[in-house]
């Protein structure tokens, strides 16, 4: 993945409500109700208002994903915590399948994949498809007390949890960009 190639790709992307308005009217029933219940803390709207380095961000997805739906509008409300900061669009995962072949995990298609980018479109990196709070539930429910998850207790607000697990990822990456050489020298800083 080269830089020209992915700031095409951002380029091509939608806004939050572009996106939203291309799926059917549950479909965007069922992102307005997850995204109207997200709350960032001022803990995590002072971190993300902090960030100082642009990102260009590539959420890749389905509108159609109930992974999606729980995490989209988490990631939504992470970017208007500073849009000067935060560039997020939106690609969906079959009209992007060159993109959806580059970051598959475990040898599937996986959504959501948020693609991290610097201001000049360099890979950051890529994460996805669930956070570890949402992998920690589902393995709780689906595998149940015979495999239990040593050491790994449950939160007991999985979408806080999983909304601070993203949070972190973003802080992370913005942190590889504060740290950047090449971008210290740009930036004089």
């Amino acid at each position: 993945m080269n830089a020209d190639w992915l700031k095409r790709k951002h380029q091509a992307g939608l806004s939050y409500e572009q996106y939203l308005a291309t799926g059917t009217e549950q479909q965007q029933e069922n992102w307005t109700k997850v995204y109207n219940q997200v709350a960032l803390t001022d803990g995590q709207k002072n971190l993300l208002g902090g960030f100082t380095r642009q990102m260009k961000v590539i959420g890749l997805s389905g509108i159609w994903c109930g992974d999606c739906v729980v995490q989209g509008p988490m990631l939504a409300r992470i970017a208007e915590a500073n849009p000067e900061s935060i560039d997020l669009k939106w690609l969906d995962r079959d009209e992007h399948a060159d993109l959806q072949e580059q970051v598959r995990i475990n040898a599937g298609n996986r959504v959501p994949v948020v693609v991290f980018c610097a201001e000049d479109y360099e890979l950051v990196g890529w994460y996805g498809d669930r956070t570890l709070s949402r992998y920690r539930a589902i393995a709780a429910k689906q595998l149940g007390a015979a495999c239990p998850l040593p050491g790994a207790p449950l939160e007991e607000d999985e979408g806080a949890a999983t909304v601070s697990d993203w949070i972190n990822e973003f802080e992370r990456v913005q942190l590889i960009l504060r740290l950047s050489t090449r971008l210290r020298k740009k930036h004089g800083d």
